[in-house]
């Protein structure tokens, strides 16, 4: 009837893809505000130009889609803060859509002598490249490892799983793109239970997949429930520990898919949180997740309960620039990548204690010697 709508719930979609090849540059989130508004978040790799598109319901808004140009961060003015801007329609009609992006350290870019990184010292081997072959990734996410020796991986952009050794020699890929139960269209975590069964998020199709440990599928969770599961963990109770992105909240599935807890809200709060990515859960069964948004790592009991934070947002020792992949070692230390400081997306340790890192801007994974 032409009013302002004043609630939320809205189907809006984002997406920034690559002007030459549409292939997806950024991964946006949506803020629902609750109150008609909505916000966008997103973290660019690169600088360049780029392709905003934003989808109300399904049908792409008045001057969708925007153009971005990302500037190295010499050609900004320097903040502490995060960047905020506001993109309008090229026409100069239409509304506007308030952006948030976390500003990437200006190593990134420079062209002086590079610096020294004692930690590839420590690097193993590498595997992987960007495409679509076995061996090969677009975009990768999640990464997780077995007891029996396996390293799992989430190649998100081409919609498949894909398995190695610990050393990291080919085993298997499963996965066939689409939005049926046993498909898969945008797969983020993955995670492996005591069974050897492989644990999916899918973020597109708002669900998580199991699949047996030779890639056959088994059984769907959390449909009707999820908005956009991103991390996934399995504790010694079998139950499947799931950080849902765009709800902003936890979810814990016994496996069959029957809810046994949920807690958390977007906000700042101990229970609340901003953007969460990834998840761990340690020998006690506590619950580790990943506050992208609000550059943290939140620490809760199995009910849900909040125990601890740590972080802040910084490049310092102890500080975070968009916290993304987290793994729990043996002893209960807590080893999290620091997505805007390394472009490092999902982590994992090996069954024989290497560190596996899920390195989504160069299209591989990196297994390194664990430094305790």
């Amino acid at each position: 009837d032409g009013e302002l709508v004043r609630m939320g719930n809205a189907v809006l979609r984002a997406e920034i893809t690559c002007p030459g090849d549409g292939s997806r540059a950024a991964e946006p989130d949506v803020t629902d505000n609750k109150n008609g508004t909505y916000e966008v978040g997103y973290v660019l790799r690169a600088e360049g130009d780029f392709l905003f598109s934003l989808a109300l319901y399904g049908q792409p808004i008045r001057g969708s889609p925007f153009r971005l140009r990302a500037l190295k961060p010499s050609d900004v003015p320097p903040s502490p803060d995060d960047v905020k801007r506001r993109v309008k329609s090229p026409s100069g009609s239409g509304g506007h859509v308030r952006q948030k992006a976390v500003r990437r350290p200006s190593s990134m870019y420079s062209t002086t002598k590079k610096k020294e990184n004692p930690i590839e010292d420590e690097l193993i081997y590498r595997v992987g490249s960007r495409g679509r072959e076995k061996g090969e990734f677009t975009n990768l996410q999640g990464i997780s490892a077995s007891s029996n020796g396996r390293v799992v991986v989430a190649d998100s952009n081409n919609q498949c799983i894909q398995v190695f050794t610990n050393d990291g020699q080919f085993k298997m890929r499963f996965g066939v793109r689409g939005r049926s139960p046993g498909q898969l269209q945008r797969p983020t975590g993955v995670s492996v239970d005591m069974n050897g069964d492989i644990v999916v998020a899918d973020y597109d199709n708002r669900w998580v997949s199991i699949f047996s440990s030779d890639g056959k599928f088994k059984n769907k969770i959390g449909a009707g429930r999820l908005m956009g599961p991103k991390g996934v963990a399995v504790d010694r109770n079998g139950h499947i520990i799931t950080v849902d992105n765009k709800a902003c909240c936890v979810f814990i599935f016994q496996s069959n898919g029957k809810l046994v807890n949920k807690f958390g809200s977007r906000g700042t709060s101990e229970r609340q949180f901003a953007g969460p990515h990834f998840v761990a859960v340690n020998n006690k069964n506590e619950i580790i997740v990943t506050d992208f948004h609000n550059h943290s790592v939140k620490v809760y009991n199995a009910d849900g309960e909040f125990l601890f934070r740590f972080g802040s947002h910084g490049e310092g020792n102890g500080q975070f620039n968009a916290p993304t992949g987290v793994a729990v070692d043996a002893n209960g230390n807590i080893i999290v990548a620091d997505w805007g400081n390394s472009r490092i997306q999902g982590l994992a340790l090996t069954s024989d204690g290497h560190v596996a890192v899920a390195d989504s801007g160069n299209h591989c994974f990196k297994v390194y010697r664990y430094l305790q």
